[in-house]
């Protein structure tokens, strides 16, 4: 029987060439971004061999950037938007400013029209939403002020370009037409009234309705309907916004996750979600990898390096002035620096709509396609670069006498989690009087155990870095209380490391993992469903059973 396979090799090229590449990359110590997209380069329709479909290629690629916003709209409140307002708003837009002028000048260097160039770097001025995030959730930054004041600043360039994207047809679709200017005018208030018509709905409608939906399906006690709904809300929203408000796909998950994230089932939410937003981010990378042509580093050499500088150097050093402008110290100007240090969809779709509107020459769209490439491999360089960097500025922004080291946490009792499990055991501790220090990366719960009393450390636990920094050096008990088998054995075989006379005691859902933590280093292993029968037998036999 015949069949239609398009989507499924695409599908399978774009991971199955991705993994190799990916596992290539890690085993020579760069990023797996690096080999994602050469990947996509591999696969795509500029080089001989396996060829994916491009197009199916770009709308999976879409899938995960809906996905990933989505996530960090879990994480992410409206207070929180609000409160990086006044650097976010005013910043995005000077910084748009500042590297469309670079981009018209270059183009106009190179001999295209005014407004050809004006799109050219309109396109280099707008970050990659994927890469940004990937990059601060990967450090744990996405929950601090820096990472706020990026996040809030991808959103205002994403609310710019959604405006663009509307404005370029009404301003080059139909040059000669009488009235352009009132057409224009219209066509700029009806992208405002329908972006505060999508606001309003979502804040006053959908505040309402999606809690109500997800509470719902939770309390029917099936997980399978429970993640069906999560992605129906993800995609859907996503793609009524897209269709009904004419914004992008990212910003309407975005602010789908951001009202879940109000509700009591906003981790459950973003951990069931977590294993797609990873795979269809890599066909992100995949599908950008597909889009470029090797031959324009041959072809057009001085204007691509221009290109990059630009969007490397350009507007990142722009992102660092405003910063600091602002009054925001060193290492939070770094971070939005080079978090904006390279560029991604959005690029992509300008460049397209320019040519088709024949205002941008073709050879500006390969500019525009071999820069993200660059840049986007150049960006986990820097971020390195700046972590380091930071890491040797911590010590006087602190407050710490230079030459001495911070000192860490003082901790008896280390507990990783402050969910279902750890939230009772942190009671009964702190009840006791025990000291107690708790690593929890949420901070709702890591509010929670603060306010319970327990000295709290907010980040990732299976860090090296984070388990130093709560105490384990000197710690006598550590207690692994998430759910999570492949995390808690990570952390159990890290804590060993660290401190071999530890106590380590941790909990586990199937024999495979009590095998595997014991294996790692744990002394104690709980298991819930043993514990529950053994409670239930004793129970029985009080009884007279």
């Amino acid at each position: 029987m015949p069949h239609d396979t398009t989507l499924i090799g695409t599908i399978v090229a774009g991971l199955g060439v991705a993994f190799l590449m990916g596992a290539l990359a890690h085993r020579l110590r760069i990023s797996p971004i690096a080999g994602y997209l050469l990947a996509g380069v591999m696969v795509g329709p500029f080089t001989p061999g396996i060829v994916a479909d491009t197009g199916l290629a770009l709308q999976l690629a879409e899938i995960g950037v809906i996905l990933l916003m989505f996530g960090v709209g879990l994480h992410f409140s409206l207070k929180d938007l609000l409160s990086v307002r006044r650097i976010a708003v005013p910043g995005a837009i000077a910084q748009i400013a500042v590297a469309t002028a670079l981009g018209m000048m270059l183009g106009l260097w190179l001999g295209w029209s005014v407004e050809g160039s004006i799109v050219f770097g309109l396109a280099l001025s707008v970050a990659s939403t994927v890469v940004l995030l990937r990059a601060l959730q990967a450090r744990d930054m996405v929950e601090t002020e820096k990472g706020r004041i990026a996040v809030g600043w991808l959103i205002v360039e994403d609310l710019a370009m959604v405006l663009a994207l509307v404005l370029l047809p009404a301003m080059f679709g139909s040059r000669g037409d009488e009235g352009g200017g009132a057409g224009l005018l219209q066509s700029a208030g009806i992208v405002l009234v329908k972006v505060v018509g999508f606001v309003a709905f979502m804040l006053i409608v959908a505040r309402r309705v999606l809690p109500w939906v997800l509470h719902w399906v939770a309390h029917s006690g099936s997980r399978e309907l429970f993640r069906l709904a999560v992605l129906a809300i993800a995609l859907g929203v996503a793609f009524g916004a897209a269709v009904v408000f004419d914004v992008s796909f990212a910003l309407g998950a975005f602010f789908a996750g951001m009202i879940l994230g109000e509700t009591q089932l906003s981790r459950r939410a973003a951990e069931e979600t977590l294993p797609l937003r990873d795979a269809f981010a890599v066909l992100f990378f995949v599908s950008v990898g597909m889009l470029f042509d090797p031959k324009v580093l041959v072809e057009q050499p001085l204007p691509l390096i221009a290109t990059v500088a630009i969007i490397v150097f350009g507007k990142s050093l722009a992102a660092y002035a405003i910063v600091r402008a602002f009054g925001h110290p060193n290492q939070t100007a770094m971070t939005v620096a080079v978090s904006l240090s390279q560029i991604g969809e959005f690029s992509f779709i300008l460049a397209g709509l320019g040519v088709g509107l024949k205002v941008m020459p073709p050879e500006a769209r390969d500019l525009i396609l071999a820069g993200s490439i660059l840049s986007i491999l150049f960006n986990p360089i820097f971020f390195t670069l700046m972590v380091r960097r930071s890491r040797a500025d911590d010590v006087p922004e602190a407050g710490v006498p230079e030459g001495e080291a911070p000192t860490p946490c003082d901790a008896g009792v280390v507990l990783i989690g402050y969910g279902r499990v750890g939230s009772h055991i942190g009671g009964l501790i702190c009840g006791r009087g025990t000291g107690l220090t708790v690593i929890e990366d949420q901070k709702d719960m890591a509010a929670a155990a603060e306010a319970a009393g327990a000295t709290v450390i907010v980040g990732d636990a299976t860090k090296e870095s984070v388990l130093r920094k709560a105490g384990l050096d000197t710690a006598r008990t550590l207690l692994v209380a998430i759910p999570e088998g492949a995390e808690a054995g990570a952390i159990v075989r890290r804590a060993r490391a660290i401190n071999p006379k530890l106590v380590i005691v941790a909990r586990a859902h199937s024999d495979e993992e009590v095998d595997d933590l014991v294996r790692r280093g744990a002394d104690h292993v709980v298991m819930a469903e043993r514990e529950t029968a053994a409670r239930m037998a004793e129970r029985a036999m009080l009884a007279g059973v």
